[in-house]
């Protein structure tokens, strides 16, 4: 039979709910992310082929480059099926939700492989959520200026 505390209780909600909310910041991140994506591309895709346009495109399209990268290291957006995961490997969310499903019990604890596991995804998170931030917070505003001052307009900041 097995016993449990308070103390184990109150350790394993802690637990849980930072990653349901790493999660949660997870996902509301990468939709940002792919909703700016989308209007750049689209924003691109617009500009007239001119001479005076093709820093932008040149930038823009790095940008682009970027976000997708970022986006292709947090999410897997090629699986349809519960076996493509044979065709397209499993990325960083699916790895951290299958961590916190698996440590979901009836029975409050989380084992010490979880817990190291939990700790080497969030060091990864950290670096993911960095790039991440500098793109959103740094790399779309200054693009936004370069817009503006060619007369173009901008990328939504919301």
């Amino acid at each position: 039979l097995y016993a449990t505390t308070p103390a184990a209780y109150t350790a394993y909600n802690s637990t849980m709910s930072a990653m349901e909310a790493d999660v949660t910041m997870m996902h509301k991140m990468i939709n940002t992310m792919d909703a700016k994506r989308s209007q750049l591309e689209q924003m691109l895709a617009t500009l007239v082929p001119a001479e005076k346009y093709a820093a932008i495109k040149t930038q823009g399209a790095a940008l682009v480059k970027r976000m997708k990268a970022w986006d292709e290291e947090m999410i897997q957006r090629k699986s349809t099926a519960y076996d493509d995961v044979e065709n397209f490997p499993n990325k960083f969310t699916a790895n951290y939700l299958f961590l916190l499903n698996q440590s979901e019990s009836d029975i409050p604890g989380i084992n010490q492989p979880a817990l190291d596991l939990l700790q080497e995804l969030n060091a990864q998170w950290l670096l993911l959520k960095n790039r991440g931030n500098d793109i959103l917070s740094k790399d779309i505003p200054a693009f936004n200026q370069t817009l503006w001052q060619a007369g173009v307009g901008a990328i939504w900041k919301e």
